[in-house]
């Protein structure tokens, strides 16, 4: 276990530098937006630019590191961060920053494909829960960190934008000058979304929203923050409470749902989901404590549903379709990102902060009540036929970490799979 966790060690810390720069990013971008004036349809249609950006690169990042390799597109990726940023301080223009956010979702995609390509490769069955509970630790407080540096400036002037682009460059260092060997090319992701409808409808629609759910809180709530009259300290502490309430349930959610049918588990965490919410409407805005008990509890479903269904995909998918059905649950995933923050923004334009709460509390209540109907029509598979819960910190999995699970057939012929749940 040492020598696994000592192999990895320049990667987690290109990891920790290059958290600590998005959490940094993703808190003070949409408060520079707001100190400048900007109205929240305007952040949340920024915000889109950016999960645009992040949708894409799950596309063509593959194809550049079968090309040239992961160290120099890892580089080149955290170079265009880079720049995304200090862009961003030196030209304060919505349509500027629609093309930088762009990049910056492109690059830090791009990236944690790398990371997570990386990292297996370097573990084996054995110590694989372990490795990845690091690297989820690491995500964890690297963006927990990151958000608390914006109180130390003034969004509205450029040393924190500086900052941030100082510790993306550092995040280069101990990658490009590490002696471990580059692992294999990615596996090429594959997408078929009638087959993974097919399969999995629960799954198909489930993804949607779990994007819908992560990309409208992510990108949104900072604003929030600022919205229901907490300084940045605050903001900082609840973006922290949401992120750890779905880093502590994760993988206690995912190993229920390994012992019991998913879709049980799905609508639980829905309905769990939709309490949290209007719990955080109503009492959220009655100080920092308040909201970060209601924000943790929100967290704990917010982010561990996107693996649900992942896990569920992988049941109902026979051996030679785990690629394609991987690729599915991610780019539907992306789409989720895409729309939501235009509607949270909407919402929150016309409602107030509390829009946004609501807006989270009736995609939790679709999602739950999609899986009892779902699972009103069909059975699903056998208990010992499910895949392993795969705990995950940020959803963008390559087709690789699936195959690391349950390995393809060496024909990939599809064969013909069990009723759809």
């Amino acid at each position: 276990m040492l020598a696994s966790l000592t192999s990895i060690a320049t990667l987690m810390l290109s990891t920790l530098l290059m958290m600590t720069g998005l959490g940094l990013m993703n808190y003070l971008v949409p408060l520079r937006a707001l100190a400048d004036g900007w109205s929240t349809v305007t952040v949340s249609v920024i915000a889109t630019a950016y999960t645009l950006g992040f949708t894409l690169s799950c596309i063509v990042t593959p194809v550049l590191v079968r090309r040239v390799g992961h160290v120099r597109v890892f580089g080149a990726l955290i170079t265009l961060l880079t720049v995304s940023i200090l862009f961003s301080a030196l030209l304060v223009e919505v349509y500027a920053w629609l093309a930088f956010r762009a990049l910056a979702g492109f690059a830090i995609a791009g990236s944690y494909l790398i990371i997570e390509s990386w990292l297996n490769e370097r573990v084996t069955n054995d110590n694989r829960g372990a490795v990845f509970s690091v690297y989820m630790i690491t995500c964890l407080l690297g963006s927990i960190g990151g958000q608390y540096l914006v109180p130390l400036g003034d969004p509205k002037e450029m040393g924190l934008f500086v900052a941030c682009g100082i510790i993306f460059s550092l995040a280069l260092l101990p990658t490009m000058l590490s002696t471990a060997p580059s692992p294999a090319p990615i596996a090429e992701a594959r997408f078929d979304l009638v087959r993974l409808y097919r399969r999995s409808p629960i799954a198909f629609v489930g993804s949607l929203l779990a994007g819908a759910l992560s990309g409208t809180w992510g990108s949104l709530g900072g604003v929030y923050s600022q919205a229901i009259g907490m300084d940045a300290t605050g903001g900082a502490t609840l973006l922290a409470a949401v992120l750890a309430g779905g880093a502590l349930a994760q993988m206690p959610i995912g190993r229920i749902s390994d012992r019991i049918d998913r879709r049980l588990v799905m609508i639980a965490c829905g309905l769990f989901g939709v309490a949290a919410s209007l719990a955080m409407a109503a009492f959220g805005a009655l100080g920092v404590v308040a909201a970060c008990i209601a924000g943790f509890f929100v967290g704990a479903v917010l982010y561990p549903v996107y693996a649900l269904n992942a896990a569920h995909a992988a049941d109902m998918a026979e051996p030679g379709e785990y690629v394609t059905v991987s690729g599915g649950v991610m780019i539907l995933y992306g789409m989720g990102t895409v729309t939501g923050p235009l509607i949270g923004g909407s919402l929150m334009q016309a409602l107030g902060p509390v829009g946004l709460v609501w807006f989270l509390a009736f995609i939790f209540a679709v999602y739950a009540g999609y899986a009892a109907w779902r699972m009103g029509r069909r059975r699903g598979k056998a208990r010992d036929e499910k895949t392993d819960f795969q705990g995950a910190t940020i959803p963008v999995l390559g087709a690789d970490r699936v195959n690391t699970t349950v390995p393809p057939t060496e024909d990939g012929n599809d064969a013909p799979g069990s009723e759809p749940a």
